[in-house]
């Protein structure tokens, strides 16, 4: 019985369609018995003798990596990714090669051997996996860890400014993966490490606002006031940052009231209070003992003692308002129809 063309057009359709799904669920895999074989589906991308080619250096490669000669492997691999980028075989090779260098503790190579498998093949099913990679890599750089140079036998210099840029690779890699909020916490501290405060300010303040609901935005909330009080100068300076000091942790212990590092945020928000208060009072002893301006000098005082009512720093600022009011007495004009004050007379003994 003959189908009629549009039945049998749709029938084409639907074997195509099951065989495509079928050979893009393919997976390469590995035994001892067998070396590589595709399985799950019917492409490895290469037919022929490229495709011998490619599954032949494969096993070679993989026989190296098995007897511990990594760097002939890593060659293999390498091959096979720049020869045959289409197959199947190329991202695998490329995640294999990333593995050896890791081993030999090249941290650069083997984190750009991963993101290359990312760059390329955005679907591969290691993704996960290979952010996971990459996460610990950059932490062992932040840490300290030394990459190696010279096929892995020399140690070079620390890092961990390169380590900040890889954060920021895995941030761009996965934003919506649990690694990215972690990866910012990591960029903040590496810049903190480097003293690099307003870098860090910055990859706090994205954090906070990028992930709000992640588990780590209390410690980001407290991290934020502390980054900002290092900017403070003291006194006599510019107070913006104590300001934004207080409003990070006012609003970490609005927010998160039972979390452990309440108590740390007390004392925090104690000092950066107490030194707004004090920069009060500097400003207002230059008006009163260096200009004569009572009427300033009362206006700072008293925002000291509006700014922080409890503290020692508001019972100063009022002794201070009870100086400036004796003094404005004492110097106050006469009322009119009075006579003026008799001034005391001097002797001058030559």
């Amino acid at each position: 019985m003959r189908l009629p063309p549009s039945r049998l057009l749709r029938t084409v359709l639907v074997f195509l369609s099951a065989w495509f799904v079928t050979a893009a669920h393919a997976e390469l895999v590995w035994t001892p018995t067998t070396g590589w074989r595709v399985e799950g589906g019917a492409l490895a991308g290469l037919t022929g003798a490229q495709g011998r080619n490619a599954l032949d250096r494969m096993n070679q490669a993989r026989d190296a990596e098995e007897h511990g000669n990594y760097g002939r492997a890593i060659s293999n691999y390498a091959k096979v990714a720049k020869r045959y980028p289409n197959s199947i075989y190329a991202p695998e090779a490329l995640y294999r090669a990333g593995v050896l260098y890791m081993k030999r503790k090249q941290f650069l190579k083997s984190f750009d051997s991963f993101q290359q498998v990312l760059s390329r093949y955005p679907n591969t099913r290691r993704f996960n996996e290979i952010v996971g990679e990459q996460y610990r890599i950059a932490s062992a750089l932040l840490d300290g860890a030394r990459n190696r140079i010279f096929w892995g036998t020399i140690p070079g210099f620390k890092q961990r400014e390169k380590a900040i840029d890889e954060f920021e690779v895995i941030l761009a890699n996965a934003p919506y993966s649990d690694y990215a909020p972690l990866a910012l916490m990591n960029i903040a501290r590496g810049h903190m490490f480097l003293k690099q405060t307003e870098e860090a300010i910055d990859a706090l303040d994205r954090m906070i606002n990028t992930y709000p609901q992640s588990i780590l935005a209390p410690d980001a909330y407290l991290k934020l006031a502390q980054a900002h009080a290092k900017l403070v100068d003291g006194p006599y300076y510019d107070q913006a940052s104590t300001r934004e000091s207080i409003t990070y942790f006012t609003d970490f212990m609005l927010l998160y009231p039972n979390d452990s590092n309440v108590a740390v945020a007390e004392n925090g928000l104690d000092q950066m209070k107490t030194m707004l208060a004090e920069s009060k009072i500097k400003i207002g002893d230059f008006y009163f003992y260096k200009r004569d301006n009572y009427k300033a000098a009362r206006v700072f005082y008293n925002e000291a003692i509006t700014d922080y009512p409890e503290s020692k720093v508001a019972g100063r600022a009022k002794a201070k308002l009870a100086e400036v009011d004796a003094k404005a007495a004492r110097n106050a004009p006469p009322a009119p129809g009075q006579p003026a004050p008799v001034k005391k007379k001097r002797f001058w003994i030559f």
